[in-house]
């Protein structure tokens, strides 16, 4: 079965504070651009096939797209990226029904390639990665679970909440054909019902903590990754990220 990648870059990226600023996924380390390391590293693990979400600034994105060596990149465009990222995902639904494994990505992280690597490979249908060694706090998208099933998946945690472990969603994750299918159902119900504005995290969420949910937990504590959101990050991304990065292999 072949494996579809779902890549959402549509975002205006308020908060690095950079009116003239490039969508985050062109940012620069070492070189190049972290759309290009993407498709690198799905190039190297051997997904060909992309679908990449488009909205503020889409022809720079659909540029670097058009030019990726041994990869074929279909660009949908979300005119309403000023809203929710639930309907980026939503943009993308004839992927995510097309009845093949996806691999769906935030395309604003930085990471090592085996990080990448150990999502595609796991031997479990559905999975996501965490990262185990996170620095507490409101930003954070938190995995809680409990008992082997993953009983959370929200920034902010109810404080009653019992779990037996904790880590951070890199915003990666593995999903098997029909689970794709069940995230566009509940993606297209969040629409449908004009929550336009939530993150696609929440229908992926409902997913998650299904009782009948069958997803597993790739850790990847140690590995290098960051997440851009903030002009600290790319500070800390090109001086403590990039020089792992660069010494890491898938």
């Amino acid at each position: 079965m072949s494996t579809h990648a779902i890549m959402l870059a549509a975002g205006m990226s308020r908060r690095l504070a950079d009116p003239g600023r490039p969508p985050k996924s062109l940012l620069e380390f070492g070189g190049r651009t972290l759309l290009e390391r993407h498709f690198d590293c799905l190039r190297a693990l051997g997904i060909r096939e992309v679908t990449l979400c488009v909205g503020y600034r889409r022809e720079l994105l659909e540029d670097v797209a058009a030019r990726a060596p041994g990869i074929d990149v279909r660009c949908v465009h979300n005119p309403d990226f000023e809203e929710g990222s639930v309907v980026s995902l939503w943009s993308t639904r004839a992927a995510l029904t097309a009845g093949r494994e996806v691999i769906l990505m935030d395309a604003d992280v930085f990471y090592a390639p085996e990080i990448l690597a150990r999502l595609v490979q796991s031997p479990a249908a559905d999975c996501l990665l965490i990262d185990r060694d996170f620095v507490p706090g409101d930003e954070p998208v938190k995995v809680c679970v409990r008992d082997g099933r993953i009983v959370e998946f929200r920034k902010l945690l109810d404080p009653l909440l019992r779990y037996d472990s904790c880590g951070e969603s890199i915003g990666f994750f593995k999903l098997s054909p029909a689970t794709a299918a069940a995230l566009a159902a509940r993606t297209e119900a969040y629409v449908a019902a004009g929550r336009r504005n939530e993150p696609y995290e929440e229908p992926l969420r409902e997913l998650l903590i299904d009782a009948r949910s069958a997803f597993r937990c790739e850790d990847v504590s140690g590995l290098p990754w960051i997440e851009i959101d903030f002009p600290e990050d790319i500070d800390r991304a090109r001086d403590n990220i990039l020089p792992r990065i660069d010494t890491a292999r898938v």
